[in-house]
């Protein structure tokens, strides 16, 4: 099963979409958002793409009641979290979180195949060695929304365990958010 991960949208309803379809046409079957959607209305363009979506909310939470109103009108694509989410998909034991401090925690503890996070807006791939003595792949997809940075994605296959940092294929013109931002400090 192949798996599109994106993280920090920032209400850039375009970018998503254009990452998921694009996603699509390269064999993924499930979306998994690691948090900052803001608003929940962001999430409507995916619903006519057909493909199931796990989201969290991440530091920049929005309306989460509009959130669940969003959930329930597409009970069978958009699947609501809250602040962390433990799933399973294809076999794989997956974390989904929005912190990178919380994801790296959370790969070390051996109980999960791929933890993703956001946040930074920095892609990352790691296969990070846990005290159970296997190996967990952490995975940052950057910023979908382009905030601050080029927009990028995560296509993986979760029978592989292979992953690719992806750039959403969009016109400069279309990009919006893009101006830098002032980036997190991170220690």
């Amino acid at each position: 099963m192949k798996v599109c991960i994106v993280s920090d949208s920032h209400d850039n309803r375009a970018l998503l979409a254009t990452a998921v379809h694009d996603a699509k046409q390269h064999g993924a079957e499930v979306i998994l958002h690691c948090g900052d959607v803001v608003a929940p209305t962001t999430l409507r363009g995916l619903p006519p793409l057909g493909l199931p979506v796990h989201v969290i909310h991440g530091n920049n939470t929005g309306d989460l009641v509009a959130m669940h109103y969003v959930m329930q009108k597409f009970p069978d694509i958009i699947h609501y979290h809250g602040m962390d989410a433990s799933l399973e998909l294809a076999g794989r034991k997956i974390f989904l979180v929005h912190y990178p401090h919380y994801a790296q925690a959370m790969a070390l503890t051996g109980d999960y195949d791929l933890v993703c996070c956001g946040h930074d807006h920095r892609f990352l791939i790691e296969d990070i060695v846990n005290v159970k003595g296997g190996h967990t792949t952490l995975v940052n997809p950057g910023t979908v929304g382009g905030i601050g940075k080029p927009p990028t994605y995560v296509i993986g296959d979760l029978e592989t365990m292979e992953f690719t940092v992806l750039p959403v294929p969009v016109e400069q013109l279309v990009m919006q958010n893009s101006d830098p931002v002032t980036p997190h400090q991170t220690a």
